[in-house]
């Protein structure tokens, strides 16, 4: 199986790093001192799983040097979504699928426009890694993929993909109910990332204080209220689900929109409580929590 990887920070060159340590044929597509890094030293992860070093790593900076393949992981930021999908094309063969891994519920429809619904899947990636520095990827914890094609049906494309995920060491899915995996990811994540990145503060703070944690909650309410209004068939359990998983995170696992916070960068704000408020107002649904975090985070935005 031929895999591009369009975008190779944390998310996407953990799981293509995966892939290609088990003997796929990965390429991966980056830029500057992290391309060169890769190019001259591989890909090294520092994982409580087990390091893994891919010595010899097969890396570009531009999809025409790649041409067709068989699976984009498509890992770039929602705020690159557009600029990244209109230079697709030169990866696209008459059967690829592209597999949006971004946060939020609008990536899909976004990718779509540039290389059409047939070639897009979407995908949700459960998982804490960052790029540390170039070359370098530090991985706490999680480490599943769920994808599944736009129209529900098991595709042979996804579950051949599926199999070689499996067979490089990860959770690896394809599901039926994309739509309903992407929301519940999203209701998770857009709590978790709007109340750490508006308190600045790791997963152990917010578990702690029963304040912010109470504030979390509400903000996961809230979401689930929007989507439920909008018609996705959201579990019945989410919120039980929801309090499960809560105790398995690092006390030190940070959201990725604080990461970005903490380094200057662009947030994915408008695509998480943003995307909260604005699908709320369509649906009539009230959202004051992730209002309230848009707001305050309003100015961040575009990073430093």
């Amino acid at each position: 199986m031929k895999i591009a990887i369009f975008g190779s920070g944390g998310v996407g060159g953990y799981f293509g790093g995966k892939l290609a340590a088990a003997g796929e044929d990965v390429t991966f597509l980056a830029r500057g001192a992290h391309l060169a890094a890769m190019q001259t030293s591989g890909l090294h992860i520092t994982s409580p799983l087990g390091e893994v070093h891919v010595p010899k790593v097969q890396a570009a900076d531009r999809p025409q040097a790649i041409g067709p393949v068989d699976v984009v992981l498509f890992t770039v930021k929602l705020y690159d979504v557009d600029a990244a999908a209109a230079t697709l094309l030169p990866l696209i063969g008459p059967n690829t699928v592209v597999i949006t891994l971004q946060n939020g519920v609008d990536a899909m429809d976004m990718v779509a426009k540039y290389v059409g619904s047939d070639h897009v899947a979407g995908g949700a990636a459960y998982i804490v890694v960052v790029l540390d520095r170039p070359g370098h990827l530090h991985h706490t914890g999680g480490q599943n993929l769920v994808f599944g094609e736009r129209d529900g049906r098991r595709s042979d494309r996804l579950a051949a993909f599926e199999a070689a995920g499996q067979r490089a060491g990860f959770g690896a899915k394809a599901s039926n109910e994309v739509e309903t995996e992407l929301w519940i990811k999203f209701v998770r994540l857009s709590a978790w990332a709007a109340v750490t990145t508006a308190t600045r503060s790791p997963m152990g703070v917010i578990r702690d204080n029963p304040a912010l944690f109470e504030m979390m909650m509400k903000a996961t309410d809230e979401a689930i209220a929007v989507g439920r209004a909008r018609g996705v068939a959201l579990p019945a359990d989410i919120v039980e689900s929801t309090l499960a998983m809560i105790p398995n995170f690092p006390a030190t696992s940070k959201s990725s929109m604080l990461e970005d916070l903490e380094r200057g960068r662009r947030l994915e704000l408008p695509w998480l409580s943003g995307a909260v408020v604005r699908i709320g107002k369509e649906v009539g649904v009230p959202t004051p929590i992730h209002q309230f975090i848009t707001t305050i985070l309003t100015p961040f935005v575009n990073g430093k």
